[in-house]
């Protein structure tokens, strides 16, 4: 049992450690946790970490074959970055509208928040390459096997660190609303600005890689 409580924690401590830097995902649950309900947000946020959980079980058995899907791959990353652009303005618009109360254009439909969750995990490309290459050191360093017993834990153990990094950002963002006056106006423009940027940072990574493969 401590060789599954070793692996559980490894999972843990990677995926909470790798949930805190501002992304899509978390500002997003941040954003829906504000503009919505915390109910809402954890709906996302479950639906965005079912969704990274299947990926590493595939990364465990089959990344080679997954990471070889070039057009697949690249086509992923330019409807991320279209959702990122489309999340920018959208947050950019709200914070003009309605005193900056108004909802992010983008989030502003009747769609589940779970399956909201789950499409924009399931068409963000960066997480297959980061669990391949923790999974590789794990592999490496031998705390993890081959076993099917381990690969559970390692997997649930993600899971929950997932979970408790979106929480932060969840729960942070709802209580800095709450205790600062007009702060949703604030919070508009300073997602949409995160969001600005990391669309810049994804367009500029997908110019580099496409000069470094001559394309």
């Amino acid at each position: 049992m401590p060789k599954f409580i070793k692996i559980f924690s490894w999972g843990l401590l990677i995926s909470f450690l790798g949930s805190l830097p501002l992304g899509t995902l978390n500002v997003a649950a941040m954003q829906i946790g504000i503009q919505e309900s915390v109910a809402h947000a954890m709906y996302f946020a479950f639906g965005s970490l079912l969704v990274e959980m299947i990926y590493v079980r595939i990364s465990l058995v089959g990344i080679d074959w997954f990471r070889k899907q070039a057009v697949m791959m690249r086509i992923m990353e330019w409807v991320t970055l279209s959702i990122i652009l489309a999340l920018a303005i959208g947050s950019f618009i709200a914070a003009n509208k309605a005193g900056g109360e108004a909802k992010n254009v983008f989030l502003n439909n009747k769609m589940n928040r779970f399956l909201l969750g789950v499409f924009m995990s399931a068409i963000n490309p960066v997480q297959i390459p980061f669990w391949f290459g923790w999974s590789t050191v794990l592999f490496t360093k031998k705390i993890l096997e081959p076993v099917n017993a381990q690969y559970n834990f390692y997997i649930i153990g993600i899971g929950t660190g997932t979970l408790m990094g979106n929480a932060v950002f969840i729960f942070g963002g709802k209580w800095m609303v709450n205790k600062i006056a007009n702060s949703e106006h604030y919070f508009n423009w300073i997602i949409g600005s995160i969001f600005a940027i990391t669309a810049v940072i994804q367009f500029w990574k997908m110019m580099r890689k496409k000069k470094e493969a001559g394309l």
